[in-house]
């Protein structure tokens, strides 16, 4: 067995590795480019030896982590933060990077996380390809509103009806403001398509998911939160209780208490930015159309902002389906369930 530390880099990586049978150890740095580090992985799979491969969290790593799966070898990805932790020396390089994560292998004191499988990782890119294009339509939208509002009309949705459309065509604007308003309506036209495909893409891959169809029943959560949901927290398994998935979305105030003085700040936004964003975006949803929830989003935003009101109410709707997923029940059942996803005044403990 061969164990190996990589400290990963877009184009480049150094590894540190260590034989057990032999004590033979070293350290490397491999090109990406040239096909350097390929070529010394696919020898060592010729050579009939077993490898473990241990490195950090990190991003454009899709096409190593397919290569080490093609060839049979096993990896551990890592917690970013908790190796930062873990590091004595006030030296940070390349080679002590891969010395540090050699290291905590062989004291089997590696920081390991939840990785999503090939699929998993698809469907997100389908996720995250309907939010860019719907953001990039929005721009759109509100400089079409931009041309309008400059002309002294103020018309907001009615300006995408048909009629609105038709008023937008027929104002009389200068030669470059009329090429502007042409392209983007034109840029416009071609987009809502292709967000519609996508959209019905997303409902189809939500239908085929039994968990995600049970957190649809949930006010305000649709295919698009349900679908991420599900794929972003990966099994409800991997948390022991609710609280722990407000922190791993990032939903929680950041703090630096100490001597008695607790000092809070903004949410930590730690986790992943969509699935933040949706569930925000769901429980707005919730309070708009379910009474008891209206109740708790004004109460929350007349003590406080309602800023701080919309990410609690996030936080909460974060819990609840946590709840549900866990329990295997839909929304009428889920009220039951501990003080995270309870009633006032229930036996199971109140907020």
């Amino acid at each position: 067995m061969m164990i190996i530390g990589v400290d990963y880099h877009p184009s480049f990586q150094t590894i540190a590795f260590l034989m057990e049978e032999t004590g033979e150890c070293g350290e490397q740095e491999l090109k990406h480019s040239d096909g350097q580090a390929e070529k010394f992985y696919r020898d060592l799979k010729q050579r009939g030896i077993s490898v473990r491969v241990g490195m950090e969290a990190t991003g454009y790593s899709r096409w190593f982590e397919r290569l080490l799966a093609e060839l049979g070898f096993e990896v551990w990805m890592g917690d970013p933060a908790e190796i930062k932790a873990k590091r004595v020396k006030k030296q940070k390089f390349d080679r002590e990077d891969a010395r540090l994560l050699l290291r905590l292998m062989r004291e089997n004191n590696f920081p390991q996380i939840w990785v999503p499988g090939p699929e998993n990782r698809d469907l997100r890119q389908l996720l995250w390809h309907r939010h860019r294009l719907v953001q990039m339509r929005t721009r759109i939208m509100n400089q079409l509103q931009a041309l309008a509002m400059n002309e002294g009309y103020r018309w907001k949705k009615k300006l995408f009806s048909e009629q609105g459309r038709v008023q937008l065509e027929k104002l009389a604007l200068a030669p470059w403001a009329s090429r502007r308003r042409q392209e983007l309506l034109e840029l416009l036209d071609r987009m809502n398509p292709t967000i519609a495909e996508l959209t019905a893409a997303v409902e189809r891959e939500a239908r085929k998911r039994p968990e995600a169809v049970r957190l649809m029943t949930h006010p305000g959560v649709g295919p698009l939160t349900a679908l991420a949901y599900v794929l972003i927290i990966g099994t409800p398994t991997r948390f022991q209780r609710g609280k722990q998935i407000g922190t791993y979305v990032g939903m929680i105030p950041s703090e630096d208490s100490s001597a008695h003085k607790q000092r809070l700040g903004h949410i930590s936004k730690q986790g992943n930015s969509l699935l933040r964003f949706l569930l925000v975006e769901a429980a707005q949803a919730a309070a708009r159309i379910h009474p008891d929830w209206r109740r708790r989003y004004i109460h929350l935003a007349m003590r406080r902002h309602k800023s701080i009101a919309k990410v609690a109410m996030g936080r909460r709707l974060t819990i609840r389906l946590y709840w549900m997923w866990r329990n295997g029940c839909e929304y009428s059942k889920s009220v039951e369930f501990g003080s995270y996803a309870g009633q006032l005044g229930t036996g199971h403990g109140g907020k």
